[in-house]
């Protein structure tokens, strides 16, 4: 039984980092977008979030440094296509949703649309 244990807690101790990178992925920005208060330059970007469901907190990093973190819903299902939704606001093309390959981060148009 004591070996049994001893395992179990080697699994878990083990596995635990592989959990903790789940909630990251790096996305391409195409073109500029604005994303809140930050406007986004065209390359890659880190995207990590932290809950579930309504209350999720996305953090966009570039280059380690963090440029901007919004609220968003999180949505599980199955996407096709990978990548970003964007909302054209007054002339300005605004971030709405990431798109991922098993859920989807949709963010509230007036707190990505802020000024």
């Amino acid at each position: 039984m004591k070996r049994f244990f001893a395992f179990a807690m080697m699994l878990a101790l083990f596995s635990a980092p592989a959990f903790a990178g789940k909630n990251s992925q790096t996305v391409n920005v195409p073109e500029a977008i604005k994303a809140g208060s930050a406007q986004l330059t065209p390359g890659d970007y880190n995207v990590t979030w932290e809950g579930s469901g309504a209350n999720v907190q996305v953090t966009l990093t570039r280059n380690k440094k963090v440029v901007v973190t919004l609220p968003a819903k999180l949505v599980e299902e199955t996407n096709k296509n990978e990548g970003l939704g964007t909302d054209n606001q007054g002339g300005v093309d605004v971030l709405h949703a990431i798109y991922m390959r098993n859920m989807t981060l949709l963010f509230d148009s007036s707190t990505v649309a802020q000024k």
